[in-house]
């Protein structure tokens, strides 16, 4: 596993990925700025009117839990983008990561791995539906998580697991589907839900630096194509292409 993330970084600014990386980066930077701000207003409306309207929709007996949520929102809204950015990261890697993870998976296949077959691109579509399904259930992990950060240090390690979690399983998933059907891609990733998940942490780990963080897609694509290769066996040419070529 620690050969696999070597690798996955030595290639990080190889010439064959620096384009990749570069409109990868961009995007990821117009996404977070967008996101964040959107975040922030939000949070921003709740703290000033959403207590009223909350109270009124759930009755005077949640109004001391009202309170305290409204307190822990303005916290959060006072942050603004800066907490916006760092609470949407992984969140933006996953939609990221959709867009680009075969040509990444292109590259280290046809680098590492050049005698065996190479994988089918997921259909756009596809892929685009897996980034949105994981960067939703981010969002809502954060939402649990987030009291927890406020008020015990106990929420830093939830966020820090459940990253590694949702990316791991994320990232795995998409290298899979480039040889196997979804299904079977997902009944791999749990028969080996110890060994993703462990590596997922490399991913939470690398995905928590910022500003490096921003290569996120293609550091965590390019690891879990290793990852994948390994748990695989030594016969990958037995496993039939899922689909065709998009």
């Amino acid at each position: 596993m620690l050969d696999a993330a070597i690798k996955a970084l030595s290639q990080l600014l190889s010439p064959p990925m620096r384009s990749i990386l570069w409109r990868s980066v961009g995007l990821a930077l117009v996404l977070i700025t967008v996101l964040a701000i959107g975040l922030q207003r939000l949070l921003s409306w709740f703290a000033t009117n959403g207590e009223v309207w909350l109270e009124g929709l759930l009755g005077p007996g949640w109004h001391s839990s009202i309170d305290v949520l409204s307190w822990i929102v303005s916290i959060a809204a006072g942050l603004g983008v800066v907490f916006g950015g760092i609470f949407l990261m992984p969140a933006i890697t996953s939609l990221v990561a959709s867009l680009f993870v075969d040509d990444v998976a292109d590259i280290v296949e046809r680098e590492h791995y050049p005698a065996e077959r190479p994988g089918v691109a997921l259909p756009l579509s596809q892929a685009i539906l897996e980034g949105i399904k994981t960067a939703l259930l981010t969002i809502v992990v954060y939402l649990v998580a987030l009291p927890l950060v406020l008020f015990a240090g106990a929420g830093f390690l939830i966020f820090f697991i459940a990253a590694a979690w949702l990316l791991g399983r994320e990232y795995f998933e998409l290298a899979a589907m480039r040889f196997r059907p979804p299904e079977e891609a997902k009944a791999m990733r749990r028969d080996n839900a110890a060994t993703i998940f462990t590596a997922g942490l490399f991913i939470a780990a690398f995905v928590s630096i910022p500003i490096v963080n921003l290569a996120t897609p293609i550091f965590a694509m390019a690891f879990m194509v290793h990852m994948h290769k390994r748990l695989s066996g030594p016969r990958p040419e037995l496993i039939e292409p899922a689909r065709q070529v998009r």
